[in-house]
């Protein structure tokens, strides 16, 4: 398969599938590819803050997403020996905002509502296998594979949406410097015990943070941090005294985790880590959302910095096709615009990380 488009876009994440709908609707030929078949996955990045709701709303996408499910938390509340002891309210008129959204559910919005305009394809289970470059060494297009189908895309500029294990950073050799935090997190999702109000519930467990995150469809989501690398040792060590700390924590919650948290295979491992590029833009390619920058769980502020990341590119892309302009120069100015705030975002997340431990000094 031979195909020419002004825009190729690699991954179908929040970023990606964002992009992809705002050039799709200002007729630039766009095409989407994503490696797996579906977008269902478990543990993602799964809250919407004040800044990507406005963004949504500004393309008449946040009704939609909403008319599918989603669930406004109403407060941020600290625990310590059982008791509440601090409680920090969300208001939307006041600009916080912290909403549950399932992952599926925003991704498959983006992807109907561009599969409107005939400018748009997206071909799913298809596999970046390398980029194609001219003899100036300026990115043109994409080989990828569906099934035993090679196919060869040509475009005006490749842009690398494919998350923090990102394939096209690594063959556009774009430096990247990990940062480690310390921890990594331990996800699990259990049923709501009745009456469980939409908030998200924070305590220390032995040092390190303990959080619950209500869910859409009546659920809570647990993240529970442990010591870096840690995982692989404590699973060789008993269960139960390990959960009977979540169960002291949120006594609550002890009928809902003894009939789904019965085992470690009942959670699952997510490494965190930060990354830093040297650049987002090289000659005819640019990377956004966590393949530029991937962020900490602290926060969950992951999704809401990948969709700003795609309004910006889309209105610089926008006008690049207009102006039949696809420079470096003209790219680069992607990464004037979002470098400097994304890099104060991870700043405050380390300080999150660094302070979170002193919410419960005074009652320790």
């Amino acid at each position: 398969m031979d195909l020419h488009t002004d825009v190729c876009i690699v991954g179908a994440g929040p970023a990606g599938a964002l992009l992809g709908f705002i050039l799709a609707s200002r007729g630039i030929s766009t095409i989407l590819i994503e490696r797996y078949g579906g977008v269902e996955k478990q543990f993602r990045g799964e809250h919407l803050n004040s800044d990507a709701v406005q963004v949504l709303k500004k393309y008449k996408l946040f009704e939609k997403i909403k008319e599918r499910g989603i669930l406004a938390m109403k407060r941020v509340e600290y625990f310590y020996q059982h008791g509440r002891i601090k409680t920090i309210p969300l208001d939307e008129e006041e600009g916080d905002v912290s909403i549950h959204f399932p992952h599926g559910n925003l991704l498959h919005v983006l992807i109907e509502e561009s599969k409107k305009y005939e400018n748009y394809k997206i071909l799913m289970n298809t596999r970046l296998t390398d980029l194609i470059k001219n003899g100036y060494g300026k990115y043109i297009g994409v080989k990828a594979k569906r099934d035993e189908e090679v196919i060869t895309i040509h475009c005006r500029c490749v842009i690398g949406a494919d998350g923090r294990y990102s394939t096209i950073r690594k063959l556009a050799d774009i430096p990247t410097e990990i940062i480690k935090h310390g921890y990594d997190v331990l996800w699990a999702k259990i049923p709501a015990p009745v009456g469980w109000e939409p908030t998200i519930r924070l305590a220390l467990v032995h040092h390190k943070q303990l959080a619950l995150f209500t869910q859409t469809g009546g659920f809570v989501q647990i993240g529970w941090n442990i010591e870096e690398g840690a995982y692989f040792h404590l699973v060789k060590q008993p269960f139960e005294p390990f959960i009977e700390q979540l169960l002291d924590a949120f006594p609550e919650l002890i009928e809902t985790v003894r009939q789904n948290i019965q085992s470690w295979r009942d959670f699952v491992n997510l490494r965190v880590q930060s990354c830093r590029c040297s650049t987002w833009v090289k000659e005819g390619l640019v990377i956004l959302g966590d393949a530029a920058h991937t962020m900490s769980p602290t926060g969950a502020i992951g999704v809401s910095a990948a969709l700003k990341d795609a309004d910006t590119l889309g209105e610089i892309l926008s006008e690049a096709c207009l102006d039949n302009d696809f420079s470096y120069m003209r790219l680069k100015e992607f990464e004037h615009r979002r470098r400097e705030e994304i890099e104060k975002l991870q700043a405050e997340q380390f300080e999150e990380e660094t302070a979170y431990e002193g919410n419960f000094h005074v009652f320790s």
